[in-house]
């Protein structure tokens, strides 16, 4: 897709923040880290899934958070919840082509071969990166 409509990156944003309200009220202040880290690794499957027929060409190859999403995504799936980048020789759709991720310039900092384990602050910095990136893109 080149555009989605305003109405529904809305909708998706207030799923978001539903999601958020929901595990704040049942964890309390500690959840443990295993929780936190599957519960939050789950939202950017979500996240990713919400948008999953964005047109790469529109989203670039230059590390911003949309692409961000689409590596932790591929990696959470089909590298173990290590972060990979490059294709993996046994899944040639694993990565896009080309994009670049350098853990400087990402908004988590991974670096290939991290494992992914998510916290509520990385997934509340991720998700609002994400949505301002899709609204300027295709929105």
């Amino acid at each position: 897709m080149k555009t989605y409509p305003k109405e529904y990156i809305a909708a998706c944003r207030a799923r978001v923040e539903d999601n958020l309200r929901a595990y704040r009220k049942q964890v309390g202040k500690e959840p443990s880290p295993e929780f936190e880290s599957r519960y939050f690794n789950d939202q950017v499957l979500l996240l990713d899934h919400m948008f999953v027929h964005r047109l790469s060409g529109v989203e670039g190859k230059d590390g911003n958070p949309l692409n961000e999403v689409r590596v932790i995504v591929n990696s959470l799936l089909l590298n173990s919840g290590k972060l990979q980048v490059e294709k993996l020789p046994e899944w040639p759709n694993s990565a896009v082509s080309g994009l670049k991720l350098p853990p400087e310039k990402s908004l988590l900092k991974l670096k290939p071969g991290d494992e992914i384990r998510l916290t509520e602050a990385d997934f509340v910095k991720l998700s609002k990166a994400f949505f301002a990136e899709i609204e300027k893109k295709y929105g």
